[in-house]
């Protein structure tokens, strides 16, 4: 008996391109997950060192712990700046005034920029990196990050603000993780993505019938800014920081979009990024016109867009960011044979120590107290035994 199996013409002809996709995986794959295990041991590594720092010195020092903080976690992070710089080889292209280059990394700074692609964030690390601030780069993001292995962990320790998209909850939050802020002991970047979310067809479009019905300049390149963020971060951060920082992403015609997979496939892309610095005393003193003011900023990053769409460039001012090495130096120095043994090590000291710590802490708590012998010298306790006997 011959059992006889038949396929469709549209099964068939589907073959090829379901080869083609399992092709495609399986050797990022083969990238994705080693790199993945090296980020997640040396990542723990560097949480442990973050929390017992934090378990340790921020209680006796809050700057000197936000001073070494800085340092641990650009080790970290400096792992995801060698994705882009060297994995991948994505070449950035900043345009800025030579004003706005050589303040970069000088201050405090409320960031706020476009959400073009899923690397948005890799590109700002990138730029705080050649800042030199990378390790005090903060950024306004929701809840559920932080419970991220590694890197959301690390965010925690580093002061980012974690918001659950409740304004009624969020209002608190926001006020308290600013004013947190003003002692903070090296210039830092706030960023602050006011799209809310990452730029579509299909969000633009809903963008667009939004902007129609209810009199608002219909957007082309961004998404309509959500105000309440950036009013209460100006609100609460006009005394000590000087500036902000509009930041405007753009692809290149001639480039792919940078993608998370595309990073891990080593495949490079272009970014442009245009950044203009406002001072922050420059801007309205009144909620409803601070406002005002970030969509105003949105508009006109709406035309630059549309200007860069047709030049392909922001412009003249393009400023050499160069590709430093440290983060090379840095990965190379992990991923040897030296490093994730002196890793595997450091992590189990600190585990121990934290352990040990944990255990005597208590032990303190739960010591009884001492109960006083009786006139004819035995406990009550002994007592009690002499009694069951």
């Amino acid at each position: 008996m011959r059992l006889s199996i038949k396929f469709s013409p549209a099964y068939i002809a589907g073959v090829p391109c379901r080869i083609s996709s399992i092709m495609t995986i399986a050797p990022a794959a083969i990238v994705i997950v080693p790199l993945a295990v090296f980020f997640f041991i040396s990542g723990l590594f560097v949480n442990s060192i973050q929390a017992v720092c934090f378990v340790l010195i921020r209680p006796l020092s809050k700057s000197t712990y936000r001073r070494i903080n800085k340092e641990v976690a650009e080790l970290l992070w400096l792992e995801l700046v060698w994705l882009v710089d060297w994995w991948a080889g994505v070449k950035i292209e900043l345009y800025t005034d030579s004003e706005t280059f050589n303040l970069m990394g000088k201050e405090h700074a409320l960031l706020i920029c476009n959400h073009k692609s899923d690397i948005d964030w890799l590109v700002g690390w990138v730029l705080a990196q050649r800042a030199g601030c990378l390790g005090s780069s903060l950024a306004v993001m929701k809840k559920s990050s932080k419970f991220l292995p590694v890197i959301g962990w690390s965010m925690w320790f580093s002061e980012y603000l974690f918001l659950e998209r409740s304004w009624a909850t969020d209002e608190s939050t926001l006020k308290v993780g600013l004013q947190q802020l003003r002692d903070f002991p090296r210039p830092f970047w706030l960023a602050l993505f006011v799209e809310g979310t990452r730029f579509t067809q299909a969000k633009l479009l809903a963008a667009q019938e939004y902007a129609s019905s209810t009199g608002l300049p219909v957007p082309r390149n961004v998404l309509i800014p959500r105000t309440k963020g950036f009013v209460a971060s100006v609100s609460h951060m006009r005394s000590f920081v000087p500036a902000i920082y509009d930041a405007t992403i753009a692809i290149p015609r001639n480039s792919p979009t940078p993608t998370i997979l595309r990073l891990f496939r080593g495949k490079s892309s272009v970014v442009h990024v245009h950044l203009k610095r406002h001072l922050m005393r420059d801007l309205p003193t009144t909620n409803e016109d601070v406002s005002q003011w970030c969509k105003d900023a949105f508009v006109a990053k709406d035309a630059l867009l549309d200007k860069h769409i047709t030049e392909n460039s922001f412009g003249e001012h393009r400023q050499d960011i160069g590709r430093p090495v440290k983060s090379l130096l840095c990965f190379s120095l992990f991923s040897s044979w030296k490093g994730i043994t002196f890793s595997a090590i450091s992590l189990g000291v600190v585990t121990v120590l934290m352990q040990v710590l944990i255990q005597f802490s208590q032990s303190e708590r739960s010591t009884p107290a001492k109960v006083a012998p009786s006139a004819n010298g035995k406990s009550s306790s002994r007592r009690r035994q002499e009694k069951l006997q």
